[in-house]
């Protein structure tokens, strides 16, 4: 990407865009909507993590809501060090150049304040086509590929419930798509600590 904004190459910036922004969805578990309605001023420090500098929170306005209700909110807090990363870089260096800057829109379009869900579709399927990935695969993988990660990485169930605005874990488990390889690791960890257990009275009568 870099090597093509180098280059001048017409079309960089919402290519560019398309990138950080999928990048953003995955990095948050973030539904195709909760994206698109971000705001600049939709992230914030947290405390714990005073690493990530302004971009330890993103304050997700515009969740799934139930029938009747208004849209759900939720803070979700950032785990991985790349995310502020590409989100500094995006605002203040990149998102200027865009055509409507000037707006609150943390993704503007090409045409108006805000990318729309079309474009999101259009693009995250030309972009898969082009990697030669599997044509089941949507927006909302991203959200899939979060919640499965953040599993097999070890972080608590109930913290990736929450990150992911659900209500109940077993919808979360649902989300959870586990490589056999973890499985494998996961049996492994069970067994070790079985036969460990059981070895330790042995070892105490010697």
């Amino acid at each position: 990407m870099c090597r093509v904004r180098g280059r001048g190459r017409k079309g960089w910036l919402p290519a560019f865009r398309d990138a950080m922004l999928f990048r953003t969805a995955y990095a948050y578990g973030l539904r195709r909507n909760e994206t698109r309605m971000l705001d600049t001023a939709d992230f914030g420090r947290n405390p714990e993590g005073a690493e990530f500098g302004e971009y330890g929170v993103c304050y997700v306005r515009h969740g799934k809501a139930k029938k009747g209700s208004p849209p759900k909110r939720r803070s979700v807090l950032t785990v991985w060090d790349w995310s502020a990363e590409i989100l500094g870089q995006w605002v203040s260096e990149v998102r200027p150049a865009m055509r409507h800057a000037d707006g609150t829109a943390l993704w503007p379009s090409e045409r108006g304040r805000r990318v729309g869900l079309q474009r999101l579709d259009s693009r995250f399927a030309a972009c898969r086509d082009d990697l030669g990935l599997a044509p089941a695969l949507d927006f909302h993988s991203l959200r899939r590929s979060y919640v499965t990660h953040l599993i097999e990485d070890g972080w608590d169930p109930l913290f990736v419930q929450q990150q992911a605005g659900h209500d109940h874990a077993s919808t979360t488990s649902i989300y959870t798509c586990v490589s056999s390889d973890f499985r494998t690791r996961t049996l492994r960890r069970a067994l070790d600590a079985t036969i460990e257990a059981a070895l330790k009275p042995a070892r105490r009568a010697r």
